[in-house]
């Protein structure tokens, strides 16, 4: 039956997937519609105190008598005034609390008409007093801090962190932990006051159990070293998790265990122990289902977040290329076995020191499958070439971290922190390629070893009422040992490389890379006034890398052919040097701050190829501005821009050949210097209390005037790769927008992106324009009821055209999902979601449409630690993906192949 149906869906035309959006729209409509008219009557007025002093952000909260209602609450603005959007018919009381003031409380029943209350609030003489106040708010708001009474919100059935945020009014959270406060996104969480492994959202809200909770406080402008909030720019926002009493010195958590067919299973704890003075986390995950524990996203985090990668972004996209991170961008397989394990320790030494480190390892053994069609266009003989690539792989890593928090006063905050990463990873690969002149099969099979090591000091010190200075200074040892070796049967990269003839072909790349890195920051922040600072700094930048490699081929009879006669193999150094001086004016006029900046930086370099050295150097001045325009604390506007330089990295300067890949020679180039482009971001952010709406709009816009540009000879799938210094200019532009508004108990959510690219290639001796556009908007609505199924329908259209020549290629995407999550019976949860996506090539007019599904049933007696669930994933039995993807030359159609249909039998025992 299964098979049958999914024959049919997958069988459905564009002409149909159009009648389900369009009857999706006559959905949303309607019921937006008439939630939009559901019986809402509205009371505002003023809350001051008894000299008529208005009580910004006072609290006023009505909780329903209605079991089936909602808890409304507001914040009164600078001028005290307040608006409440109420049920008619309905009764509530309402209360209106201040710090310092007594509490108001109200009884009111709603009818059809609209209603004026003003608050005189009366000072409470004796602060003690509110110890024997029994009434807790269930959300309270200071300024940037919102504190939520976690218990007022639940029932009792959710399991995760994840699933009580969810119930929290502001809260999102989506599929893989990210969660959102207001519309801003929560960057750091800690577990009373400390932060949680590396403050990344994930690992909390996806295995805290949600009965450990009791509060949930939000710090937006959120800075670890109180002294510099309102010094440094900081957009972070944290949630703070407060347990409740029993749970501050107590063991607690969860053990998972789950077995199905095909020799399918899963073994997951989370175990905590939480005391005044110490913190111990565990995290564990064995599985053969696919589940991956840590991603390239929980990477960034460990490497300092993606917003501070960007800042340096030729860091950036070392990691992205790096090995390790192709492995964790990997999320599907034919078959993999993931074991998985986190610690985090933090031990308070003193009332001014403490200790905190984690330890986290991954060893996973993973097969993946695909098969491409690769296009080569914008060549005198285009052509299309069929690769189907299999591999094995086995991924090893540990990361560890350890810590030295010292914060003697308010005035002196001090920090030590050692960070190491050893990788182990080796594959073992097959590739068919078929293509006009050859079909060829070629085994890859590598092994790569690396260990990093990073050391880094922070202190920072009020020296006076106006000065505060703070030191950072960073150390990293990064070493890599890859090895790589080609076996065929025909020969390649023929005329590129010296093969000598053989039955098999056996080629072995040996690479070494090492870098010694050290970076020093002093700062000094001076606050002439309240509405000017200026700050000064000095920095160095240092880096000391070496770069070998060496390409031969394994003769039969045991002898080599070293390739270093046709100009391989690299013996290179390279050392770099950037000291800087900085200026940095911050001044506020009215709700406006403006920070204009100047960076003198002065560049020094040294390379060396075996005997040959070079050094050059170079002055640069670098201006950056910086525009916040506050319009009230919900709703705020941002500009920044920066001209950024950004230096090769080593492997783009040693400039003998390397063998890239089994289809691709590259050299670089000694004489690259320094990218040059213009960057500058725009960011709208609104949230509306009031109204339940949440508006985000970004744009930004890069220009580069002088990148390095590689330069490509193409001879069939064969290709020859080096890079060079390129002065013309190249534009990218980026525009996405979301707009969320919640009507009673249903959420819509609108959101789109926009991007265009437009850049050179340099391509067998001509230089040509390519422009690329995409566009993909995503609708969706979901419902937050208490006792009914809840729904979360999603549709989302992508359109991609890519320009090169005289040729232009198109591709579309239509997305359609459904999430149903139905707590009923008490004792049950039944969780599903569909997936069916149809994707259409219109350059090649093909179409390809595929679904998944997944499905499970959880059950748990109240007050019983036992939970069982049955759970089924890929309900379908779908067997690839499709996706594509274009670079400068060839337009790529992919199937990636996926693991089959999974059920699973669950036990859970909560501590």
């Amino acid at each position: 039956m299964v098979k049958k149906l999914n024959k049919i869906l997958i069988s459905i035309e564009i002409s149909s997937l159009e009648k389900i959006f369009n009857f999706k729209v006559l959905l949303f409509l309607a019921g937006f519609f008439s939630v939009c008219n559901a019986q809402q009557i509205l009371i505002f007025g003023v809350v001051t105190d008894t000299i008529q002093n208005p009580l910004p952000y006072s609290n006023i909260l009505a909780i329903p008598k209605a079991d089936n209602q909602d808890i409304k609450y507001a914040i009164t603005k600078n001028n005290g005034s307040y608006k409440l959007g109420l049920v008619k018919n309905q009764t509530y009381e309402l209360t209106v609390s201040y710090l310092g003031y007594k509490p108001h409380k109200l009884s009111i029943t709603t009818t059809d008409q609209n209603l004026i209350k003003n608050f005189i609030l009366k000072e409470n003489p004796d602060q003690l007093d509110e110890v024997n106040i029994k009434y807790t708010p269930p959300i309270t708001v200071k300024k940037d801090t919102i504190t939520y009474d976690v218990t007022k919100f639940v029932t009792g059935e959710e399991r995760k962190l994840r699933d009580a945020l969810k119930k929290l009014p502001g809260v999102e959270v989506d599929r893989e932990g990210n969660v959102m406060v207001q519309g801003k996104k929560v960057t750091k969480v800690l577990v009373e006051n400390k932060t949680f492994f590396t403050g990344n959202s994930k690992l909390a809200v996806n295995n805290i159990p949600a009965d450990a909770v009791e509060k949930v406080e939000v710090l937006d402008n959120y800075n670890e070293v109180a002294m510099l909030k309102g010094l440094q720019d900081s957009e972070d926002m944290a949630m703070n998790i407060l347990l409740k009493e029993d749970k501050k010195k107590f063991v607690f958590g969860d053990i998972e265990v789950g077995a199905g067919i095909k020799e399918r299973y899963l073994l997951h704890p989370n175990l905590f122990y939480y005391s005044p003075k110490t913190n111990v986390n565990f995290i564990g995950d064995l599985n053969n289902q696919g589940i991956k524990s840590f991603s390239f996203q929980d990477y960034l985090e460990f490497e300092g977040g993606f917003a501070k990668l960007l800042d340096d972004a030729g860091s950036y996209f070392s990691l992205s290329n790096s090995d390790f991170a192709q492995y964790l961008n990997n999320q599907d397989y034919t078959d993999n076995i993931n074991q998985f394990g986190a610690l985090n320790i933090r031990q308070s030494i003193s009332n001014v020191t403490d200790i905190s480190g984690y330890l986290i390892t991954s060893n996973s053994k993973t097969q993946t499958a695909s098969n491409t069609l690769n296009a080569y266009q914008n060549i005198t003989d285009p052509f299309t070439e069929d690769r189907t690539v299999t591999n094995n792989l086995n991924n090893f890593f540990t990361i560890g971290k350890l810590t030295v928090d010292y914060e003697p006063s308010f005035k002196e905050d001090f920090a030590y922190s050692a960070f190491v990463k050893v990788t182990n990873n080796d594959s073992h690969g097959f590739v068919n390629t078929i293509n006009p002149d050859q079909n060829n099969r070629i085994t890859t099979v590598t092994d790569v070893a690396a260990l990093n090591l990073k050391q880094n000091i922070t202190y920072s010190r009020k020296l006076s009422k106006a000065h505060t200075a703070t030191l950072e200074a960073t150390y990293n040892f990064q070493n890599d040992k890859p090895i790589t070796e080609w076996l065929t049967n025909q020969q390649i990269l023929q005329g590129l490389i010296p093969l000598e003839d053989a039955d098999v072909y056996n080629i072995l790349q040996t690479k070494k890379s090492t870098s010694h890195n050290f970076n020093a920051i002093i700062k000094d922040y001076w606050v002439i006034n309240n509405f000017n600072h200026l700050y000064t700094s000095v920095g160095i930048n240092t880096s000391f890398n070496d770069f070998y490699n060496e390409d031969v081929q394994l003769l039969s009879d045991g002898s080599i052919n070293n390739f270093s006669s046709a100009g391989f193999g690299n013996d290179f150094g390279y050392s770099f040097i950037d000291t800087y001086l900085g200026l940095e004016y911050k001044f506020q006029i009215g709700i406006a701050t403006f920070k204009p900046a100047v960076f003198y930086h002065g560049y020094l370099w040294r390379t060396q190829q075996f005997e040959d050295a070079e050094t050059s150097s170079k002055n640069l001045l670098l201006p950056q501005f910086t525009t916040k325009v506050d319009f009230n604390n919900s709703e705020k506007l941002n500009f920044k821009y920066k001209l950024n330089a950004r230096f090769p990295a080593i492997n783009q300067l040693a400039n003998n050949f390397v063998l890239s890949n089994f289809n691709s020679v590259y050299r670089g180039n000694n004489q690259l210097e320094n990218q040059l482009y213009h960057s500058a971001t725009l960011s709208y952010y609104k949230f509306s209390l009031f109204r339940n709406l949440n508006l985000n709009f970004n744009t930004s816009f890069n220009k580069r005037i002088k990148s390095i540009k590689t330069v490509s000879e193409l001879n069939g799938i064969e290709s020859f790769n080096t890079t060079i210094m390129f002065d013309q200019p190249e534009h990218n532009w980026m525009l996405s927008g979301r707009v969320s508004k919640k009507i009673n108990k249903i959420r819509y959510n609108l959101s789109s992106r926009f991007s265009y690219n437009d850049f050179y290639q340099i391509l067998n001796n001509e230089t040509n324009l390519n422009i690329s556009k995409s566009i993909a908007s995503t609708i969706s609505v979901e419902t937050s009821f208490k006792n009914h199924p809840n729904l979360e329908i999603n549709y989302t259209k992508d359109f991609n055209t890519y320009k090169a020549l005289d040729n232009i290629s198109k591709f579309e995407n239509d997305q359609f999902e459904v999430i149903l999550e139905y707590d009923f019976l008490k004792d049950f949860i039944f969780k599903a979601d569909y997936t069916f996506d149809n994707y259409t090539n219109k350059s090649l007019d093909t179409k390809t449409t595929f679904d998944t599904a997944n499905a499970s049933l959880f059950y748990r007696k109240e007050d019983s630690p036992w939970g069982f669930e049955v759970n089924a994933t890929n309900l379908f039995d779908t067997r690839f993906k499709q996706q594509n993807s274009f670079n400068a030359f060839v337009i790529s159609d992919s199937r990636t192949f996926i693991l089959p249909r999974i059920v699973m039998f669950k036990v859970s025992y909560k501590l």
